[in-house]
């Protein structure tokens, strides 16, 4: 692995994060994949390591972790199992919307319970007719005597079977509005979803919304700021850790295959000699490199404050997230029959691989948004000097 970007701290951190997956998380990511759930002892596990609500400023309850410093801890958790990296990174999702847009009381009440594992947050944008297009949500939000009804159909909530609170967006008068919606409010009806293609430990559900009435002061961010505000900064943690993650997800099936090649032997040899193979790899590591700094750059942008750190954080997160179902795929092939087993790790990783391209926006639409940034940034660029 090229690491040379980081700096010592760094480099010792993402040592401590690797040490606690590979004992604590690697060897129950099967489990996690076929029983289709995580268990309150992972999620207290995880908060015992300071790894939920990493971010947060140390005041706040959190590690302060820098940018780069989250991105390698999304890279180690990925590297394990995908779920356990989603479930982290929706929980960052909501202490960050509750930090960031909340008021006093709310991140007196939730933050130092959602970072302690004490309370699950899920994250509640989509619906059965609403992905991509997040501004034309149907869940609709009634003013009434100081609360707020609430009707509608969330669908794809990540980890609504084990949520005890959930970061809802509705239609307020038209306005796209945020509220903190808590699990045992009269109307809400929580139903699973199974059998998913990969990231089969995030505990997907459906909520039914039925006249569930939220006090006022659940609220975030104020009447209209639900998308451009409160949606998007989430939205850019879940791209940013996803991008880090799918990084980790190649690099596990890249260390599975260089593993493989070297103890299974065809036509008299081991398969890391034949040129073909040393071609899938060669193709894995730098592509691999490659989307680590792409992340790396994202990360620095982040932490710099650069007004396109957005846009880098696209930009990662279509590459790394295409090069893990390049690199899942081929991992699979080099395995051959071993890499479609049940057991197989790889097989796991392509499945995981494939959901990449499409949670925290598609690659269909981080292609859009990237060649609208591309044409602005070449129309701002000065002009070059001869």
């Amino acid at each position: 692995m090229i690491l040379n970007h980081l700096t010592p701290q760094q480099g010792e951190k993402r040592r401590s994060f690797r040490s606690y997956v590979e004992r604590a998380l690697m060897p129950h990511a099967h489990r996690f994949d076929t029983e289709q759930a995580i268990s309150r002892e992972v999620v207290s596990s995880l908060a015992g390591q300071g790894y939920i609500g990493a971010s947060v400023p140390e005041a706040l309850g959190g590690r302060g972790l820098a940018p780069v410093d989250y991105g390698l801890l999304s890279e180690e958790l990925g590297r394990a199992c995908q779920s356990i990296r989603n479930f982290v990174a929706v929980q960052d999702m909501v202490v960050h919307s509750i930090e960031k847009w909340g008021t006093a009381p709310q991140k007196e009440r939730w933050l130092p319970s959602i970072i302690a594992g004490e309370t699950v947050a899920a994250f509640a944008l989509t619906e059965p007719h609403v992905g991509s297009d997040a501004a034309a949500v149907e869940t609709i939000a009634i003013e009434a005597d100081k609360e707020y009804v609430l009707n509608g159909t969330k669908k794809w909530i990540s980890f609504a079977q084990l949520a005890d609170l959930f970061l809802v967006f509705a239609q307020l008068d038209g306005r796209h509005t945020a509220f903190l919606l808590e699990r045992d409010t009269e109307g809400l009806r929580v139903e699973p979803i199974d059998g998913l293609l990969g990231l089969r430990g995030s505990m997907l559900g459906r909520l039914r919304l039925e006249d569930c009435r939220v006090p006022a002061e659940n609220l975030v961010g104020g009447p209209g700021l639900g998308l451009a505000f409160v949606a998007s900064s989430a939205l850019d943690l879940g791209r940013y850790s996803t991008a880090w993650g799918s990084v980790g997800l190649s690099q596990a099936c890249l260390d599975a295959c260089v593993e493989y090649c070297g103890r299974r032997t065809q036509y008299g040899t081991e398969i890391k000699n034949h040129q073909l193979v040393q071609r899938m790899l060669a193709d894995m590591i730098t592509d691999i490199t490659a989307a680590r700094l792409l992340c790396h750059h994202a990360g620095v942008s982040k932490d710099k404050a650069d007004m396109n750190a957005a846009n880098h954080t696209l930009m990662a997160k279509y590459r790394a997230s295409t090069v893990a179902v390049r690199v899942a795929s081929d991992a699979v092939q080099i395995h051959g029959a071993q890499g479609i087993g049940a057991e197989s790790s790889v097989q796991r990783h392509y499945r995981d691989a494939k959901v990449m391209e499409i949670i925290e926006g598609t690659t269909q639409i981080q292609q859009t948004l990237i060649g609208q940034f591309a044409v602005s940034a070449a129309r701002s660029a000065p002009p070059l000097s001869v």
